[in-house]
């Protein structure tokens, strides 16, 4: 019944139900892209038939947006027309619980689409010109775990094998959980490159894997600043716009150096507004899963999901 309207669609006014960020969603985004790289989802066997793969991904997407729970996901397309509509259903067709979204979301996982997807829509953005390259942004954000630590003697092993401990410099207390790394288009603020470590992982350390090599510049804050990166960029044709910091012991900035700090501060807090949408909005406080691979999954859905809202607004 996906994608057809029911008998009882037809006795309700056409104003109930709109979300006109998600009728935008249905119209520009290239969907039927998407299908390609699910159809290997695709179950055809004995039992009751499987709900279209594409269906399921854009209920994710749905989650991702509205910082939702399976359970809340569930009840959430049973209550809201607009969900309905986004994803197809009509108002008497079936709709998938908490438990098939579960399934579902792992079989993404194991068949390891979940960048792919990303990847997609990333030229789908490309083709549309909504991507500058003038600049990327390069940062790194603490995600915290649900799950516990293990004991510092060793004595008791941490339930997140994948999470790490650190301590952030200048602040009081630890943290156990991920670190996320993205790197973002300039101006745009379209995330282009992410990746997914441990806590206790150095930003500095996955930083050139964000660099796309088309952009014109690479923006940073001191945690990036090091000779041998910017040499790296320069031989590429990329300005390296890398906060300058003093080494331990060694001189001071100069003046030149200070004034190029300054200069480029106000565009590198760009990236911040980025990491305060995905937490603050899309509830990327902390991750969901246990295990590097399904939250490295997780985090490629909401860079999706807040690329096509950005994207949305864009156009």
């Amino acid at each position: 019944m996906s994608g057809q309207l029911g008998f009882g669609d037809g006795w309700l006014s056409p104003k109930l139900g709109r979300n006109a960020s998600l009728e935008r969603l249905s119209v520009e985004v290239k969907w039927y892209r998407f299908e390609k790289l699910l159809a290997r989802l695709r179950l055809d066997g004995p039992g009751r038939p499987p709900f279209d793969p594409l269906l399921m991904l854009k209920a994710l997407l749905l989650q991702q947006c509205y910082a939702l729970s399976d359970a809340e996901l569930e009840e959430a397309i049973n209550d809201r027309v607009s969900f309905r509509k986004f994803l197809g259903l009509s108002l008497e067709a079936p709709s998938p619980d908490h438990t098939t979204l579960c399934r579902f979301r792992n079989r993404l996982i194991e068949a390891g689409l979940a960048d792919k997807l990303f990847g997609e829509f990333a030229q789908q953005l490309e083709k549309r010109g909504l991507v500058l390259k003038r600049g990327t942004m390069i940062d790194a954000s603490l995600v915290e775990t649900p799950f516990r630590p293990g004991s510092i003697d060793g004595t008791r092993e941490p339930v997140d094998p994948d999470a790490a401990m650190t301590a952030r410099k200048g602040k009081p207390g630890t943290h156990f959980g991920y670190k996320v790394h993205v790197g973002v288009d300039q101006d745009s603020r379209l995330i282009r490159r992410l990746t997914l470590t441990g806590a206790n992982v150095n930003d500095t350390v996955p930083a050139d894997e964000l660099v796309c090599g088309d952009e014109r510049a690479v923006y940073a804050d001191k945690a990036y600043a090091k000779r041998a990166r910017r040499d790296w960029l320069r031989a590429q044709g990329i300005r390296s716009r890398i906060m300058h910091k003093s080494w331990g012991g060694g001189p001071p900035l100069t003046p030149w150096q200070q004034r190029h700090n300054t200069l480029i501060a106000p565009i590198r807090a760009q990236v911040e507004g980025i990491f305060a949408t995905l937490k603050r909005w899309m509830g990327y406080t902390r991750v969901r899963y246990r295990g590097l691979t399904k939250n490295l999954a997780h985090a490629y859905l909401i860079a999706l999901a807040y690329n096509m809202k950005r994207a949305a607004k864009l156009a």
